[in-house]
C-alpha cells in the first residue's frame, strides 16, 4: 500500500518535478496550487504526510500549517524562499515538523519525507513506563508531555526531542547529536533550527520560559535536561 502524501505548491513546474520523483518512490502524490484547495482535500481525504509552499496565493501556507496542526499531528514540510528565515521560525513554531530551502535537491526532500514520518508513526517505545519529573510527565507510550496533568502543545518533532534529553537527564547533548538521534542523517552545522524547537518546549514545559530551570543552554555544548529543579518541591523523581 502506498503512501498518500499531499503537495501544495503553486510552481507548476516544481510540483511535477516533485510529484514525479515522489511517485517513482513509492508514494500517491495529490496536487493542489492554493491553500483553500489544501484545507479543502485534507479535510475530505486521509494523508500521511503534507509538503507545504509557504508563498501560495490567497491564504498563505503559514495559514495552512496553523489550520492543519488545530485539527491533526499531520506530519508537514515546509518549503521556503531560500535566505528568508523569519518564515522558517515562524513555521517551525505553529507546528511544522521540518523545512526545506528551494531550490532543493528530490533527494533531500526524501529523505527528510521519510524521516517526519518515521516520526510521526507509532513510537518504538510504546507501551514504556512514563518519565516523571516533578510536575512534568513525559508518557512515550501515548507520545504526549503533561505539566501537572495537563496535555503540552507539542509536535511530534518536539515531543522526541523533549523525551530524547529526558532519558538523557544530567547530561549535555549538542543540537548535533539532538538531530542525528531523530533523523539518524548528520546536519549542517549551520542549522539551528533545534533552538526553534527548544524555545516552543519551554514555553510548554517551563514556568519561566526566559528563565528555564528544565532544559538548560549550556553555551557552546548544547542543552541538559536538568533532573530536579526548585519548582518540583522535593517530590522524587524517576527514570
Amino acid at each position: 500500500m502506498t503512501d498518500a502524501i499531499l503537495l501544495v505548491e503553486d510552481d507548476t513546474r516544481l510540483a511535477e518535478m516533485v510529484a514525479s520523483y515522489l511517485g517513482g518512490n513509492g508514494f500517491d502524490v495529490s496536487r493542489v496550487d492554493t491553500g483553500e484547495k489544501a484545507l479543502g482535500l485534507q479535510g475530505r481525504q486521509s494523508f500521511e504526510a503534507m509538503i507545504l509552499d509557504l508563498n501560495l496565493p490567497g491564504i498563505d501556507g503559514l495559514e495552512v500549517c496553523r489550520h492543519v496542526k488545530a485539527q491533526s499531528a499531520l506530519p508537514i514540510i515546509m518549503l521556503t524562499a531560500k535566505g528568508d528565515p523569519m518564515d522558517r521560525i515562524i513555521g517551525l513554531e505553529i507546528g511544522a515538523d521540518d523545512y526545506l530551502p528551494k531550490p532543493f535537491e528530490p533527494r533531500e526532500l526524501l529523505a527528510r519525507l521519510r524521516a517526519v514520518m518515521r516520526r510521526g508513526q507509532t513510537s518504538p517505545h510504546a507501551g514504556s513506563t512514563p518519565l516523571q519529573f516533578g510536575r512534568l510527565q513525559i508518557d512515550p507510550g501515548a507520545m504526549v508531555a503533561r505539566v501537572d496533568g495537563r496535555p503540552c502543545d507539542l509536535t511530534t518533532h518536539q515531543f522526541q526531542i523533549l523525551l530524547v534529553l529526558a532519558r538523557a537527564a544530567g547530561r549535555v547533548l549538542s543540537r548535533d547529536a539532538l538531530m542525528d538521534a531523530l533523523r539518524g542523517e548528520a546536519l549542517e552545522a549551520f542549522d539551528r533550527s533545534i533552538d526553534v524547537h527548544v524555545s516552543r518546549i519551554r514555553a510548554e514545559i517551563e514556568d519561566d520560559p526566559k528563565h528555564p530551570r528544565r532544559i538548560i543552554t549550556v553555551r557552546g555544548a548544547g542543552y541538559v535536561f536538568a533532573r530536579i529543579h526548585d519548582g518540583d518541591k522535593h517530590v522524587r523523581d524517576r527514570v
